[in-house]
């Protein structure tokens, strides 16, 4: 681990206060041996975990951790009717939460501003990487499909909140399983819970066995601090707050670019430095696809 030893400081000036103090000085000194403080490389993610059906109130849920920054997702499942216009295929709702505990940013009594952005953008991105084929959301032409409300607590903000959004999103639905449901004489769609099903054997099912969505891709996203001539992934929110140029990278596990945003900081002139984030953000997305697999394995033989 770096030694903050090793960071030269006029007087006597001890070396926290001087990172309070000179918190962009603190930092250009470690990027200049291409690490951060905590000896970390700069190209290098933090530790991530992915936990699987944490709980069990929903119909698919995950717990994720990247760093310190956490976050809990919930995917519940209702019956709705299709629009006219889509008679087969299912909904999207996504809601991204900051409640106050997750950082002291976040005041109680007044929303985050960070949290409608992130609902769009995770919106977003799940319908345009094509991860979710809606018309398996389908139950009935016509009449009845699924609305999938996602919900998304954000119960540690230590940076790349949007990140680990997307990844616990992503892992919520490879644990979702569809619920089996009903049809009764009045033509009503209605979902079969356990008791039910052991209670009334010669229910109408309209499908036959709980199961799980297909996805031909999975979209994953990296976000990148820019500081002059310096790429840091995947930054805490110290590292936020001091360098400003974030850009934040989407691309699916089949290695294609599905967005790319950018909040903040200098204009992207050089298209190197683009191309270097596309890069890391594959790497990074390779890795977390190999994370996710693992964890779906592990909760199977369990």
């Amino acid at each position: 681990m770096a030694s903050n030893s090793s960071l030269e400081i006029d007087g006597d000036m001890e070396v926290e206060a001087f990172r309070r103090l000179f918190p962009l000085r603190y930092y250009e000194h470690y990027l200049g041996q291409s690490v951060r403080p905590d000896a970390r490389p700069l190209a290098h993610a933090r530790e991530t975990t992915i936990a699987l059906g944490p709980v069990t109130s929903v119909d698919g849920s995950a717990l994720v951790k990247i760093g310190e920054t956490t976050m809990l997702a919930a995917i519940k499942l209702e019956v709705m009717t299709p629009a006219a216009d889509l008679p087969d295929k299912g909904c999207l709702a996504v809601d991204f939460y900051m409640p106050p505990v997750c950082t002291p940013t976040v005041r109680p009594g007044r929303p985050a501003e960070a949290a409608p952005v992130i609902s769009k953008q995770l919106s977003d991105v799940i319908l345009s990487s094509g991860m979710i084929n809606f018309e398996e959301l389908s139950l009935i032409s016509g009449k009845a499909a699924w609305m999938a409300y996602l919900d998304i607590y954000c119960l540690n903000a230590d940076g790349s909140l949007f990140d680990a959004a997307l990844l616990s999103a992503v892992a919520a639905f490879s644990h979702l399983k569809v619920p089996l449901v009903s049809v009764n004489d009045n033509g009503r769609v209605t979902t079969v819970t356990g008791e039910l099903l052991e209670s009334k054997s010669e229910l109408e099912l309209v499908n036959k066995e709980r199961r799980k969505l297909s996805f031909k891709s999975l979209p994953f996203s990296l976000t990148c601090l820019l500081h002059g001539k310096y790429i840091l992934a995947d930054p805490t929110a110290e590292e936020e707050d001091i360098m400003d140029t974030l850009v934040t990278v989407v691309v699916d596990s089949l290695g294609r670019l599905v967005s790319l945003y950018k909040a903040g900081g200098v204009v992207l002139a050089n298209t190197s430095t683009v191309k270097d984030c596309i890069a890391l953000a594959k790497q990074r997305a390779a890795e977390l696809h190999n994370i996710l697999v693992e964890s779906i394995s592990e909760m199977e033989v369990d």
